[in-house]
């Protein structure tokens, strides 16, 4: 996506970015029997940012390990990785790629293509630039956090449980998304 607008961001850097998985958190959020939330995560994921000059021209790739689904509960895990959910066997990798990045008012929107069990649907998340910061060891790190929602049922995550007459699990999974990527070494500024 190209535009003739200007915008300014403090601190803002042109180049890629690899995420800091240590310090990167993906994650999801669902209605449990309609009464609560589950909270998980996915503790193995990989990717890249690519800031362009204008930032309304960066692109972002994201791989998700399925297998490291983490709800703090070992059954409903190995239930999540199943036939049920995301069948890591087949399907080991959940992927997202960008596809543009807009501004609405104050608001910046990410749009992309996700991937889940060889289903590709595009999906937009509302995104914040957190800034930009030299870290300890002469590099430099980018922090950003995005959310959205998707109905599980759109990528075959078909799962009809029921309980009492109320749904297991509800269709419709937040997203929640903070990353910290550390700029590749070549592209670090030269101290002033």
């Amino acid at each position: 996506m190209t535009t003739d607008v200007a915008i300014e961001l403090p601190g803002y850097v042109a180049g890629t970015w690899d995420f800091d998985a240590p310090h990167t958190y993906v994650g999801f959020v669902v209605r449990h029997l309609v009464v609560t939330k589950v909270r998980g995560r996915f503790d193995n994921v990989e990717g890249h940012i690519v800031t362009a000059k204008n930032p309304l021209e960066s692109t972002v790739e994201v791989s998700v390990d399925l297998n490291s689904v983490n709800t703090n509960n070992e059954t409903r895990d190995n239930h999540l990785r199943s036939a049920d959910f995301f069948e890591v066997e087949q399907y080991p990798r959940m992927v997202f790629r960008s596809t543009g990045v807009r501004q609405e008012g104050t608001d910046f929107v990410l749009d992309g293509d996700l991937t889940i069990k060889d289903v590709t649907r595009s999906v937009a998340l509302s995104f914040e630039f957190a800034g930009v910061t030299p870290d300890p060891w002469g590099g430099t790190r980018v922090g950003f956090s995005a959310r959205g929602e998707i109905n599980r049922k759109d990528f075959n995550v078909n799962f009809e449980g029921l309980q009492n007459g109320l749904a297991v699990v509800a269709d419709k999974i937040e997203i929640v998304i903070d990353v910290e990527a550390k700029l590749r070494p070549e592209q670090v500024p030269a101290a002033e």
